[in-house]
């Protein structure tokens, strides 16, 4: 319901669309490498869904672990891990709720707690408590036997997690943004409020609105 389709089909006769996910590189970066595995990768998706924490086009990084005695444990331990160093705060609280995902089994989707604090969001505390609330923040689950499987693996050996987030999204809540479609208007005035110069062009050592 939220793929965007073509209606001209390709040289073979086959519909297209314009990808909603970056999961299909699991499948290829199993079978060309083997387990253990731990990839990231990022990529430019698209949905046809827009709001104030929506948008048509986004990018979104795929997570990736393959090996052996992997669990649910590993996962929420990896994405507090990664969301407290990409914060910088301790009070990182998540929550995740039981979801439906074709490739991952079981799989969750992943809310981080909140607070608006003089009309920004500010990530941080349990959403449950007063004045706190939570967002939907990411997808994931425990891979798929059938996927590992499919992927030449032994699924009896190897088990894995894999997550996918929107780069946008973890922007939004780090800068305290209120609204994704902001990104993509191309107004400077925007750009200047939030310290960011339109010329701006992030390197390893200094990203976007960092000073060299």
């Amino acid at each position: 319901h939220d793929t965007f389709y073509f209606p001209d089909k390709d040289s073979d006769g086959n519909s297209m669309l314009l990808r909603t996910h970056t999961s299909p590189v699991q499948i290829r970066s199993m079978q060309e490498q083997g387990a253990p595995i731990r990839i990231i990768a990022p990529g430019r998706v698209y949905r046809s869904d827009s709001d104030a924490t929506h948008t048509p086009m986004f990018h979104q990084v795929e997570g990736l672990v393959i090996d052996k005695d992997i669990h649910l444990g590993n996962l929420k331990w990896t994405l507090e891990t990664f969301l407290k160093a990409f914060f910088e705060r301790d009070d990182i609280v998540l929550r995740l709720r039981p979801s439906y995902f074709p490739f991952t089994e079981p799989s969750v989707e992943v809310d981080v707690g909140y607070s608006k604090e003089g009309g920004r969001w500010v990530v941080g505390g349990n959403g449950d408590d007063d004045g706190h609330d939570w967002m939907e923040l990411l997808g994931s689950g425990i891979v798929n036997r059938r996927v590992i499987e499919m992927a030449g693996l032994d699924a009896d050996v190897w088990q894995g997690f894999a997550f996918g987030v929107g780069v946008d999204r973890l922007a939004m809540l780090k800068y305290g943004m209120t609204d994704l479609r902001a990104f993509f208007d191309g107004d400077v005035r925007w750009l200047r409020h939030y310290g960011f110069s339109p010329f701006d062009q992030p390197t390893l050592s200094a990203g976007v609105g960092a000073k060299a």
